[in-house]
């Protein structure tokens, strides 16, 4: 019987397949170098590949389906419990075809290169807020071994050290201890500027999408919330609707329930962190400027906010502010504000 159905476990240099025909009978095994991947796959005739959703499984999702194949990612842990015996490569690729095979799996989509694009330039933009981040701190812990206590925030910092590194100025620090600050200071300049870099390409390329566009229209989700939910779902062909959108994030509650008992914990964080933070920090500003305006939505937060507090209405209003997105990148439609 033909192939319908090959498992592959992908790695940085050998590629493990397991293919198995109509009934799920495996009756192919092999081991395959990069070199060789596509070239096999070429002469394979058409079929269904699954892979785990990991590491260049998007770029290999692309590539395979150039040659006519049909391309299935699935999140690691749903493969995890198909594992038959130890580990090695083999079983993990019968495990994904037992994976794939089952008609209740949940299957990721492959990202496009434009989404991928986007990712990369939000991931590079955190790595330069984290690292400024830790610069800052480090100044900071530098500077309070000589007495310098400086007042929280990245302006107070700016505004105050140039005075402290000024040579013709007699104060506690040492030259050495100047010049070493000063470096520092060179390095923090430097990552200020390719902060700001990454978000004008940031800005750009969200102008010219229609659909951050459209997701900019919420209240609480901006240029870098917009991009990230974009490069995560793209137009959320792989949501049924927002609900399964913001259960995907983790803003929806764990539940530890058995027969007539019903327990609800705090939220899953699951899924993506980067954009579960960026919802919840656009939800919080939204949050506090609430208790000004007259509207629907803001008489609805502040009733929130009073029946169970800021930190769970923040999490409420992202977890609305998800499913709002989601419906809009399934239905194409522009957002329309509450009254």
């Amino acid at each position: 019987m033909n192939i319908t159905l090959i498992g592959m476990d992908i790695a940085k240099h050998v590629f493990q397949l397991c293919g198995a025909n109509q009934a799920g009978k495996v009756i192919m095994r092999r081991r395959l170098s990069r070199d060789n991947l596509l070239m096999h796959l070429a002469q394979q005739s058409p079929c269904c590949i699954a892979m785990e959703a990991c590491g260049s499984a998007n770029y290999w999702a692309r590539e395979i389906q150039k040659l006519g194949h049909e391309v299935k990612l699935i999140s690691p842990q749903f493969v995890k419990p198909f594992v038959k015996g130890n580990k090695n490569d083999y079983r993990d690729a019968e495990a994904i075809v037992e994976a794939a095979s089952r008609p209740q799996m949940r299957f990721v989509t492959p990202k496009t290169i434009d989404q991928q694009d986007i990712q990369s330039l939000l991931r590079v933009r955190e790595g330069h807020v984290t690292m400024r981040t830790k610069l800052v701190n480090q100044l900071r812990g530098l500077l309070a071994e000589y007495g310098y206590i400086v007042p929280q925030g990245l302006s107070a910092l700016r505004e105050r050290l140039p005075k402290l590194l000024d040579r013709q100025v007699e104060n506690e620090l040492s030259p050495l201890m100047k010049a070493l600050l000063e470096q520092q200071y060179q390095l923090w300049q430097s990552l200020d500027q390719q902060i700001t870099v990454c978000e004008t390409q940031l800005k750009a390329i969200v102008k010219q999408d229609e659909r951050c566009q459209r997701l900019m229209e919420v209240e609480g989700i901006g240029t870098i919330t917009a991009a990230a939910i974009v490069a995560l779902v793209g137009n959320g062909a792989g949501f049924k609707n927002g609900r399964h959108f913001s259960a995907y994030v983790g803003l929806v509650p764990r539940q530890h329930s058995s027969g007539n008992t019903q327990k609800l914990l705090g939220i899953s964080k699951r899924g993506d962190e980067y954009v579960r933070r960026m919802l919840i920090h656009g939800a919080r500003s939204v949050v506090i400027r609430a208790g000004k305006k007259t509207d629907q939505r803001s008489r609805w937060i502040q009733g929130l906010v009073a029946k169970v507090g800021m930190n769970r209405a923040t999490v409420a209003l992202a977890n609305k502010n998800a499913r709002i997105a989601m419906a809009l990148l399934l239905h194409g439609e522009a957002y329309r504000r509450a009254a």
